[in-house]
């Protein structure tokens, strides 16, 4: 079984789509063009974007087993905070945890955030998970390569033979989070303007 891939850019797509129309309907109705002037430090828009990814493919994460793999101040910890908040049990495990592919093989969502390239095999996916690559790692060039190729923290031919879905490195995670910091900036917009945005336009 293949995994079906999780396209980010397809995603992204659908997305910037309706950011769009609502950045022509936010210029008609303010006169003027949005604009991102100010990236605030806090919350982690890149780990929500996973979960909306997350949501957008399995639904109601609810009692699901989430194992992240990393446990940066970035990524790691955030994640982990946001599936609990959808009540999934949450292991944050690292490349130091002891028996890492047991682990691994009980989840069924893994978010893999450990920073080495292709790390994550997939024997060590429970079979049907759903997983999502937040690694990017350039590997060394091959003969005759100017430069290496960009890879994941999961090694993608491996796991998608064994995992319902997975993102792939490049074009998985990356696009989402650029189409959502475009998101976040018309929703911004329109609540500085105080204009009303309606709940399902993006």
């Amino acid at each position: 079984m293949a995994a079906a891939v999780i396209d980010g850019k397809a995603f992204a797509a659908r997305l910037r789509e309706k950011i769009g129309v609502e950045a022509r309907r936010f210029q008609s109705a303010s006169g003027r063009k949005a604009g991102l002037a100010v990236v605030l430090v806090g919350e982690d828009p890149a780990s929500q974007v996973y979960v909306m990814l997350l949501k957008d493919r399995l639904g109601d994460l609810a009692g699901l087993d989430a194992v992240v793999i990393g446990r940066s101040n970035i990524v790691g910890k955030p994640m982990a905070q946001l599936l609990l908040q959808e009540s999934c049990t949450v292991t944050i495990a690292h490349s130091r945890t002891r028996d890492l592919p047991e682990v691994v093989r009980r989840a069924d969502i893994v978010v893999a955030a450990v920073g080495r390239a292709e790390m994550i095999k997939g024997e060590w996916l429970k079979p049907g998970a759903t997983v999502i690559d937040v690694g990017i790692n350039r590997l060394p060039p091959a003969e005759g390569e100017a430069k290496g190729r960009l890879v994941g923290d999961v090694d993608y031919a491996g796991a998608s033979e064994v995992a319902d879905a997975i993102t792939p490195v490049p074009g998985g995670v990356g696009p989402m989070t650029i189409a959502v910091l475009l998101r976040n900036t018309i929703v911004a917009a329109y609540r500085n303007e105080g204009l009303e945005l309606a709940e399902d336009a993006l």
